[in-house]
């Protein structure tokens, strides 16, 4: 009776405080029926709304900007935004570094925020303070030396900005739900998909509303929208304190990882004993530091620092850097895991920077006049990829994942690597499309010269961007949940940062692959990249993806098959690890 009664009040206990090493604003244990959950990641989705739209406005709009304005060439401008994009998202490595080690999720957003901030105000003043601006004349034969000076700094204090915000904003938001209560487990398996719903919203804002503000007002009438709009969302991520729950920085997460491989060295000789259970690991009992994972056979050679050499000595009283628990040394195995994944998907990351640059590019060329002389402004097409993903993710997310679930017995419906899989083949398809439609509107530059490709209509391009809308439902928000979930818990930004790193790295790699096949193609004869769009050969540079993109899916699939998930252990005892763990069905 009395056994059943203290079941009974730690049940009451777990469903009234929040116990995943979380605290609230005042360094408590949360009160679950006051934070956390949606209550406090809808606050966290309207700040990605608003700081999307200023990204998107400026990113979108960037490659016409260094065309029109600072009268850069079609590759110099490419080269300039992808090494932009490259930047921004490359940054996140070391906000989210700083985030996990050291300040805390929330702060690092808010400092992030002022810089992010900051660079806006700058953007702003080159546009409209007269010693920073472009030139006096409304039409710029050559800009300023000074203003490129200051548009390029604040577009890179942006960048810095971006760095700290990105990767902390989306963990945070995701660390408002208790992966160990059902319910709050279920609703955080459908955060990522309703942050990319606010995130789209917010593009879809940008590229539209504001930059049809950009086109038809003036660059200065959208900078100031953008910065108005990042500090009202600083104001409400401040509003929402409260109602926060905060992980505590438990210090570098490189330096358990190091101890690992250092005992992993020094133990190399040790036997490995009969029975895996024999592997050193902190009782659940008396850990309150987070969640411990089962053990599991690859990379066994790591498991050699598990071993307990001298079980005279408490094994406790050790020293780290001779013997490591198995939790620390399967989180070594999940960043090593990461890797080849990561790698894969750097030629679908090198697709989807073709549609901030080349893609909206092509838009310049097109008609983009619908009824009554509204012109749509090259910017805005992006606005199908948007609707194309904002469609996507709600069929995903209301239709697709409770039948799957029934279908699979999968709490996710479908595993995490088998859902950024399906959209690559939406990327390979995007590549496809997009050579198709260029090859047809060369063909119409080749028949009149004089008007060149005008004939055509704007919406020519949807296809392409719807398609690699839907394909990012999928690849996209697949990869945001995958970095967050199979990293280890204390490098849950830093597993963001992954994500975005992806994307930049792939920014680099494009820029590099311009140059290459650009250098290559000239020697054979004409380069597929010249002054502009009609003297360039941009169907084959779209060929070419589609080839690298199809070719590399393959790797993909061999190792998505192979991978082993992160498998957490549900219960006190570590035999239930050699069962089939909660989360490695899961994932």
């Amino acid at each position: 009776m009395e056994l059943k009664k203290g079941v009974e009040t730690r049940g009451v206990n777990e469903e009234k405080w929040v116990h995943d090493s979380s605290v609230d604003h005042k360094g408590r244990v949360p009160l679950r029926a006051s934070t956390g959950a949606w209550k406090a990641s809808l606050f966290i989705i309207a700040i990605e709304f608003s700081e999307r739209l200023s990204y998107f406005g400026i990113a979108t709009s960037l490659i016409i900007y260094l065309s029109k304005v600072m009268h850069q060439d079609l590759k110099t401008a490419a080269r300039s935004v992808n090494y932009w994009g490259g930047v921004t998202t490359l940054m996140p490595l070391f906000g989210g570094f700083l985030a996990d080690a050291y300040l805390g999720r929330f702060t690092t957003v808010f400092v992030s925020s002022i810089v992010y901030l900051l660079g806006l105000i700058l953007l702003t003043m080159s546009a409209f303070v007269p010693s920073l601006k472009a030139c006096e004349a409304a039409v710029c034969p050559k800009p300023r030396k000074v203003h490129e000076v200051v548009f390029f700094l604040a577009i890179y204090l942006i960048s810095v900005g971006t760095g700290g915000h990105k990767p902390s904003l989306e963990s945070f938001g995701a660390d408002q739900f208790d992966e160990n209560h059902d319910d709050e487990r279920k609703k955080k398996m459908s955060y990522f998909n309703w942050w990319n719903f606010g995130l789209c919203c917010g593009l879809l804002l940008g590229v539209t509303v504001v930059v049809y503000v950009q086109d038809h007002v003036g660059w200065g009438a959208g900078d100031i929208i953008f910065t108005a709009v990042m500090a009202l969302s600083l104001v409400i991520f401040i509003i929402g304190r409260p109602f926060y729950r905060y992980q505590v920085p438990t210090g570098s997460p490189l330096t358990p990882m190091l101890q690992v491989l250092v005992a992993a060295i020094r133990n190399r000789n040790l036997p490995y004993p009969s029975n895996p259970a024999e592997l050193y690991e902190v009782p659940k009992s008396r850990t309150d530091k987070g969640r411990l994972l089962c053990h599991t056979e690859s990379l066994k050679f790591l498991d050699k620092a598990t071993i307990v050499k001298d079980r005279k000595i408490g094994a406790e009283n050790q020293n780290p850097w001779r013997l490591a628990t198995v939790t620390k040394v399967e989180e070594m195995k999940l960043i090593l895991n990461l890797i080849p994944i990561w790698l894969a998907m750097l030629p679908f990351g090198i697709s989807v920077a073709q549609t901030a640059t080349f893609f909206i590019k092509q838009g310049t060329t097109l008609d983009r006049n619908i009824g009554n002389g509204f012109q749509i402004p090259p910017a805005s097409v992006y606005a199908l990829a948007a609707i194309g993903m904002i469609v996507s993710v709600t069929i995903y997310e209301k239709i697709l994942v409770p039948v799957l679930r029934r279908a699979t017995g999968n709490e996710r419906g479908i595993k995490i690597l088998q859902r950024i899989g399906f959209g690559m083949l939406f990327s390979i398809s995007t590549m496809v499309v997009s050579a198709l439609v260029e090859r047809k509107r060369l063909g119409v530059v080749a028949k009149d010269p004089v008007k060149g490709s005008l004939s055509m209509s704007v919406f020519w391009l949807a296809p392409q961007f719807i398609i690699i809308g839907v394909g990012d439902a999928f690849t996209l928000v697949g990869l945001q949940e995958y970095f967050y979930d199979q990293v280890p818990d204390s490098m849950r930004s830093l597993g963001i940062a992954f994500y975005l790193s992806v994307i930049g790295a792939a920014n680099f790699l494009s820029s590099l692959l311009i140059t290459a096949v650009d250098h290559v193609t000239e020697k054979t004869g004409k380069s597929w990249f010249g002054k502009d769009l009609n003297s360039s050969r941009l169907d084959n540079f779209y060929w070419l993806l589609a080839g690298m993109t199809a070719a590399n899916l393959i790797l993909y699939v061999f190792l998505a098959q192979r991978y082993p998930y992160k498998n957490v252990q549900s219960s006190v005892a570590v035999a239930d690890c050699y069962k089939d763990g909660l989360e490695g069905s899961m994932a």
